[in-house]
Order: C-alpha cells, then structure tokens, then sequence
C-alpha cells in the first residue's frame, strides 16, 4: 500500500491501484483466480483481517455461522474440544467460552470510503448518483465487443482522444458547465483536477481509493483491458488514467452544476480519517475467527487424512499390470467420481490425471472463425498455431440473432411476426428444453469430422506470427513431458483415452468459468485429439523409444470430450481404429456410458428438480434436458466443494468417497527421484487449483462485494461482463448459484514423495512457494511406502498425526446420495 504522508506520485499511485483492484478476465476468458491476490505477500490470516479493515471485504464465516455449524454437528463437539485444545493447550477452556458465546457483534468501518463518504455527509451530494450511471454507460459503448451498432469514433487512437473528438464534433456534450469541457482540452495529468475537488495532495491517493472502490468492477476491467488488450477479440485502447480523468471531471462538472464553481475542496470540510496504510492491529475477535476457521477446516481434512492412512497400509499389495484400456482425464475436480465409476465398472482398467490442456500449447482456429482462442494456461504465450480445416460448412442460424432485426422497418416486421412464434417455443421450452444457436456447447468448438493442422509442414507455415503445428522433436518433447510428469511410461494398454472436458449452458454468462481452466476457459477437446495425434505418431514413438518409453504398435491413443453439464462423451478419429480395437472400442463405450450415468444420478442429489431416487438412465436423460434449459440458473454446480488436491499415485485416493471435492494429478515419485517434474506441478497446482479454491471461498464468505451477487438480474454489457440492470457495477467473483452448496475451506495438497523433496520441489518457484509458505493453501507430505505424514509450516515439515482414528465404512453410497443434499462426510469404499 502507498504510504500517505507521501508527496503525491501519479504513476506509483495508479501501479498500487492497479494492483488492489479485481483482476478479472472478460467473460469470453473467465478464469478462476485468488480473489485476495494482492495480499498474498502475507500471511493468510493477517492478509484477511488487513483485507477486512480497509476494504470492509467479509472474508470467513461469521462467528455466528461458525456456531451454527457447530451446533448442528457440522463441527464435531468432540474434534472441537480436541483440535481447541491442541491449539490453545491449557487455555482451552477461557477460548472455548470465547468461541461459544462472547459477543463480537461491532464491525469496523472499512477504510476504502471514508474520505468520499464527505460528499454526502458535508455537501448533501450524491456524486456517486450523479456520475457513475453517465460513466459505466460510456465505458460500456466504448469497450463493446458486438451489441453496439455505432462504434465511438477514432476508438484506436485511446478512451480520451475518443471522447475530446465526440466533444469537439458533436451538437450534444459529455459536460452541463464549462469548466469541465475546458479541462477536457486543457490538461492531461491527474493533479490538476484532484487539486479542485480534494484540495490537500497528502489525501489524493486516498480519494482514488475511493473512488474506484465505488465501481471495482468497470475500474478492474479497465485495468485488465490496458495490460492485456489482446484479452478482447475487438481491441481498444485504454487505461485507468484515462479512465480516472473522465471521472474526475464528471464530478467537476456535478459539483459546478450543483454549485457553481466556488465550492470548497473536499479536504476544507471533510472529517478526519483512518489512512488506509495505517497498521491493522489484530483484535481478539479476529483470533476468534481464526479458531472456528481452523477447527471447521481441519475437521474436514482429518476424516481425509485418516481415511488415507487407510488406504496408505494398503497400497502395493494388489497390482494390474495387463489393463483392459487406459484413461487419461484433466485434473479437474468433477471428474473425480466419474474416474471412480469407470474404475468400479471396469476393474482391469487405469486411470491418470493431468491439466486438461495435455501440455500442449497453442492458439486454435476453427475452420469458420475470423479469431483465434488461447488453449493452454492463462500465463502461457503460445507460439503454435492450430488450424480446423475440412469441417462442415454449416452452421446453424437463428433470424433472432441476425442483423435484419436491427433496423426500423425489418426490426418491427420481424417483431410483429417472428417474434409470436418466438414466444410459443420459449413456452414450449419450459417443458421440453432443447439445443438451440443460443447454446453454449462444448461440443460445438470442434467438427467431428474435421482435421487439425497438428504437424508442421515447413518453417515457412506461419500465419500472424504463429508457426502453424508442431514439428516432429516438439511433438515428442510434449509426448514425453506429460507421461513422464504422471508416471506412464510402461505397460501401455490397447486403447489409451485422452479425454478433454467442457460444459453446455444455455443461461451461463459465465460459461468460460465452467470449460477447462488449464485451456484458459475452452473445452478441452482440442487439446486431447492433439496429443492424441502426437502420441500415435510413428516418429514420435521412434524417438520415444530411445528416451526409454516404448509404446507399442498395437497401442492407440483415442481424443474424446467429456461434457461435465450432461455427462456426455464423444470421441474423435475413431475412423483410424482397426476391426480389433474397434470391437474393443465398442465395449468400452458401453462402460463408458453406464459411468456416466451413474455420475449423473450423484450429481442430481444436488438438483432440486430431479428426484435422485430414480435409475441413473431416467436420471441421465433429465440432466441432458436440464443442460439445455433457458430457465435453469444452475446448469452446474462446477468447483462447487473443492477442497484438496492429491498428486500422487492413484491407489492414494482410489478407496474413499470424496463427494466430488478433489483435484488430482497422477505422479509416481519413483520416477522423479529429485523433484523435478513434481515442481512443474506445483507451479501449475498453485495458481490454478489454489486460485479457483480461493474464488470459490470468498466469494462464498462475501457474495456481495467479493462474489458476483445472484445472476438472476444480471445483465450482460457489451460482452466483456455483467451487471445489475443497465447501469450498475460489473459484477466481480462468483455468482450466488455457483457457490451456494461451497464450504469455504481452504485446500489440502496431498502430496507423494519425501518430505525434503517436496520442500525443495516448491521453493524452485518463489510465486509457488508464496502460496505455501503464506498459508493460502495447507500442504500435506506422504512419505511413500509408509503411512507417515507431514505437514508443512513455516517453511519446515512436521509430523502429523490425524485426530480422528478412523473413518466409517461404506459398502454402498447409493441410499446416502439418495437421502442428502448436504456436503457428506468422507468414507471408506469397498476395495474394488
């Protein structure tokens, strides 16, 4: 934070702005991120309560939440007294009473608004009221990427030279008063318009805290679009300078409306206030907070941990090595049921975890489209280009969608006509959803029957930059990389199914948050029939084989899609398959298909409107129906209760019941001795699985300023976000329907290998080790062929011993899923 005795620094002050504002993406490249990640230089619990004071953010459950939870049995009376006591030894009983029954019912006012609140309070003016309506409708015309039908003149030369071309040419103006207008010409830095509505420089800063705290949403979008224009398909030009210097004189021009212009600075007559870089002294009550939050985190992470040891005792002692088929699906914790009913179908099957994107970078372009889409990693730069071509030239169309009903005299032909038949299907919907243009799925981001330009022909295959496919040696780097990151380098099955995954939505604004983060929001179907390509690719298999991974002839690798809205599969290229492997192909389909619909029945439990009691078959087609509903805010439930991450050996988890709330990555430490492969893991588990656990968590604890609200009355403005209505803010975070069964837990990184390689494994990379050492996320070591644990604090490993004993057996999770919508316990399964 800038330090507020400081003489007024523009440049130092927007960077330190920029910083604390949301970082969130437009809605085409909705990804998942730390919401508090501008605090993560502390640790976690002083980042919150810092959080909590100057911006007023609700950042863990209230500790009347915390007491509900205990007292219907959320929280165990008996692990309470037990984890209490081990955090606060013989003073368990003074805290315990705290815990119960104090009252911590006073809330400090948050720093962020104090200063401006002055408007109000001393002027008896709303600017707020006066401005932002005028200002989120310009920025909105103005960063449009589709719905405006005029585009803002010279909108390429930037925001300001825009608006002063608009002011100078048109018979309307931005401004009511003169001074405005003239200051519009006139200056070009901030201090000059600061100095008439502030006054003393020493409370600059803290006016712009205030101001765009007012309106976070427009003012972190605006600072997203500046850092990264290529994060919008139609680019503009803009910064939060140019942003702020409109603002600035929007209000001018309000006060000199309101006043004339001989109004008193806001510094002459405001009351004191706390500056914002004051020290933030932590009260009892916030230590409070962070017992319940201890003791309901660790409550749940026991019952895993325990149920771990378990299957740790376990391990080793019944091996496959001849396996039916092989899959290989994304980390992603909604397939962490689905991987389980496959494994219970099919006994003699394996299956692998890795990021969706399959270590394959690149840039796609259907066969139809005039723009690109990234798939890989948010921070990855792609160099690689792959193009669809051959795809079917039709699409389908809607006259709804199209520019006829744009003008006057179409537009009301289309309305008077079109538009009835429009309102019988909608009703008709009601009853009977079905696909139509307006549905976002995942399937339709790639042909079936297209090809890919996945092998680089020649150096000179290059389009804007990009060399267009792979050449044969980076092929094989990828191949490689992977199977040796998730421990597949030998006994390698006929069929090896390399599965992406997406979603289909119809009422999604943020359908990007529900695709595959690891492919910066995309379906990761593209991905998976890449490295399929890479890895049957007969010189890649040659180079292979002397780097020591011999896949055989006879093995193939299938791409296929896995829709996690309607549990769906697809596959690709399965024309190449020969008689053999298809009949084989054809069996597994079937496994595949009974899977996926037994997903879908533990899925419904959470769906109000399906009753969880039916077949999984009647079950399936209701899901499907439900994908597709324009009626349906929750199409589903996505990150919804993640709450670990296992990177280890499958036989880690294979055995208990996780109710869907674990990211996993295969790795096999014994083929990665030092940790080498294990850091580029880390670095990926961090930021990704850590970032979307912590989106999910505040913007559970605080939907109002840290999530998105419910969607119900958002509004989609000018296809970069969404607001309440026509004139409010952009949204930031999660809405309610995405967090609503969310508990606000921390995550639990599980870890296979030794302690001191793990250690050193998350210290190669400072920004993964900040996640750790920082307490963002909890970090748990099992030393293999043990049942040992450790966990990590303050940058060493300690032993760790769970406090529950043991977790209960179950032989049957079907009449559980059947009888309950709540989060469930973890149990052991019957070993398969």
């Amino acid at each position: 934070m800038y330090h507020s005795k400081d003489k007024f620094n523009e440049t130092e002050v927007l960077h330190t702005l920029v910083h604390y504002l949301p970082s969130q993406a437009p809605l085409k490249d909705f990804v998942h991120h730390n919401t508090l990640h501008a605090f993560q230089h502390d640790s976690f619990y002083k980042a919150i309560v810092t959080a909590t004071e100057v911006f007023g953010y609700k950042t863990t459950l209230s500790i009347d939440e915390f007491r509900e939870l205990y007292q219907s049995g959320t929280i165990e009376q008996t692990y309470f007294n037990r984890k209490l006591k081990a955090l606060k030894g013989t003073d368990f009983q003074s805290w315990k009473q705290k815990l119960l029954t104090s009252d911590y019912s006073s809330k400090p006012q948050s720093r962020v608004g104090q200063l401006r609140a002055n408007w109000k309070s001393e002027y008896r003016i709303d600017l707020d009221l006066l401005t932002q309506p005028a200002l989120f409708r310009v920025l909105c015309s103005y960063l449009d990427q589709g719905i405006a039908i005029w585009k803002f003149p010279v909108h390429h030369q930037g925001f300001l030279t825009s608006i002063r071309e608009m002011e100078k040419n048109a018979f309307v103006s931005f401004f009511k008063t003169k001074r405005a207008k003239n200051l519009l010409f006139s200056e070009t830095d901030l201090s000059p318009l600061l100095k008439i509505i502030v006054g003393d420089e020493a409370l600059y800063a803290q006016y712009l805290f205030d101001q765009q705290f007012g309106h976070p949403g427009w003012s972190g979008m605006v600072a997203h679009v500046e850092m990264n224009p290529n994060s919008l398909i139609d680019p503009k030009t803009i910064s939060l300078k140019d942003m702020i210097f409109f603002e600035l004189l929007m209000e001018i021009d309000a006060l000199d409306n309101k006043f004339g212009e001989n109004w008193a600075p806001l510094a002459l007559r405001a009351k004191a206030v706390t500056p914002l870089d004051q020290k933030v002294v932590l009260t009892e009550a916030d230590e409070v907070r962070k017992l319940w939050q201890e003791i309901y985190e660790w409550s749940y992470y026991d019952q895993v941990l325990s149920g771990l040891k378990s299957n740790l005792s376990n391990m080793g002692k019944a091996t496959t090595i001849e396996h039916d088929f092989q899959a290989l699906l994304c980390i992603d914790d909604r397939e962490c049921s689905f991987h389980g009913y496959v494994e219970m179908l099919a006994p003699a099957c394996q299956t692998f975890n890795t990021p969706g994107f399959f270590g394959v970078e690149f840039y796609y372009k259907p066969v139809h489209s005039n723009s690109i889409t990234k798939q890989c990693p948010a921070p990855v730069t792609p160099k690689y280009l792959i193009k669809e071509i051959g795809a079917s030239p039709k699409s389908e169309k809607d006259i709804h969608f199209s520019g006829n009903t744009d003008g006057l005299f179409r537009g009301l032909l289309i309305s008077q006509t079109v538009g009835f038949f429009s309102a019988l299907k909608l009703a008709l919907n009601i009853f009977r959803p079905s696909f139509s243009p307006a549905t976002s799925a995942s399937f339709r981001h790639m042909d079936e029957v297209s090809t890919l330009t996945v092998e680089n022909q020649s150096p000179s295959d290059i389009e804007n930059g990009l060399q267009i496919g792979f050449t044969l040696d980076e092929m094989v780097v990828r191949v490689e990389n992977v199977l040796r990151s998730i421990g597949f380098t030998q006994h390698f099955a006929p069929l090896i199914y390399a599965f992406g995954h997406g979603s289909t939505s119809v009422n999604n604004t943020h359908y990007a948050g529900y695709d595959c983060g690891a492919c910066s929001g995309r379906p990761g179907s593209v991905n998976a029939r890449v490295f399929s390509f890479m890895a049957n690719h007969p010189k890649v298999r040659e180079a292979l084989r002397i780097r020591g991974i011999d896949i055989p002839d006879t093995s193939r690798f299938v791409g296929g899609l896995h829709d996690t809205t309607r549990d769906d599969i697809t596959f690709y290229d399965e024309s190449y398959l020969n008689a053999e492997l298809m009949e084989k192909h054809l069996k597994n389909k079937a496994i595949f298909a009974q899977a996926l619909a037994l997903n879908a029945k533990e899925r419904s439990r959470r769906f109000e409107t399906i009753d969880t009691r039916l077949s999984p078959a009647e079950i399936h087609e209701k899901v499907k129906r439900r994908s597709v509903s324009l009626f349906e805010p929750r199409p589903e439930l996505n990150h919804a209760t993640n709450a670990l991450c296992f990177v280890g050996r499958r036989e880690l988890s294979a055995n208990l019941f996780l109710d869907r709330r674990a990211f996993m990555n295969s790795f096999d430490y014994r083929a990665d001795a030092e940790g080498d492969y294990l850091a580029g893991i880390m670095n990926a588990v961090a930021p990704v699985c850590g970032g979307i656990n912590l989106e999910y968590f505040f913007s559970r604890t605080d939907n109002h300023k840290l999530g998105a609200g419910t969607k119900l009355p958002h509004n989609v403005m000018g296809l970069v976000g969404v607001a309440n209505g026509i004139d409010g803010d952009l949204r930031t975070g999660l809405p309610s329907q995405m967090i609503e069964a969310h508990d606000p837990i921390r995550l639990l990184v599980i870890v296979e290998h030794f302690p001191d390689i793990v250690l050193r494994s998350i210290q190669k990379n400072p920004a993964t080790y900040e996640w750790f050492e920082n307490d963002w996320i909890h970090l748990i070591a099992v030393v293999p062929n043990t049942t040992d644990l450790y966990l990590f604090r303050k940058g060493t490993f300690i032993p760790y011993h769970p406090l529950i004993q043991e977790v209960p057996l179950m032989e049957d999770i079907t009449r559980l899923i059947e009888a309950s919508y709540e989060n469930l316990p973890v149990y052991r399964l019957k070993q398969i």
